[in-house]
C-alpha cells in the first residue's frame, strides 16, 4: 500500500490559481487533483496518455479541435490518446477536477514542454 496525504502530495502551479496535486498512482495510471480560477484555460495540447477528466466542483468546458462539452459536478469525459484538447473554467467560481491518466505521468509533462506546444 502507498498512501498519499493530500497536504503532503507533490504540487505544481503552471499558472497563478491553476494548481495541480499528484495523488496516488503508478506507471499504469495516475490521478491529478486540480483547481482553476474563473476564466482560466489550459493551452490546447495533446499527450500519449488517455485521460478522464471528472468535474468535482464548478464548471469545466473541455474542448477538442472538433467539439466541446461543459462538465458540471460529477460529470466526466474521456479523451483518447493524442487527442488535442484544452480545459477551461467557464463558470464564475473556482472549478475543481480530477484527471486520471493511463499510462501514468508526472508533472514533467508541463515542466519540460516548450512554450506553444
Amino acid at each position: 500500500m502507498k498512501p498519499v496525504a493530500f497536504d503532503e502530495a507533490e504540487t505544481y502551479e503552471p499558472d497563478e490559481g491553476w494548481r495541480r496535486v499528484a495523488m496516488a498512482g503508478s506507471e499504469q495510471f495516475s490521478f491529478e487533483w486540480f483547481e482553476k480560477p474563473p476564466g482560466h484555460s489550459s493551452p490546447m495540447h495533446d499527450h500519449e496518455n488517455e485521460q478522464v477528466c471528472l468535474c468535482l466542483e464548478g464548471e469545466l468546458t473541455v474542448a477538442t479541435e472538433d467539439d466541446s462539452v461543459t462538465l458540471r459536478k460529477n460529470d466526466s469525459v474521456l479523451l483518447e490518446s493524442n487527442e488535442a484538447h484544452r480545459v477551461e473554467n467557464t463558470g464564475d467560481e473556482r472549478a475543481v477536477g480530477l484527471d486520471v491518466f493511463a499510462p501514468g505521468r508526472s508533472f514533467d509533462f508541463w515542466t519540460d514542454r516548450e512554450e506553444g506546444e
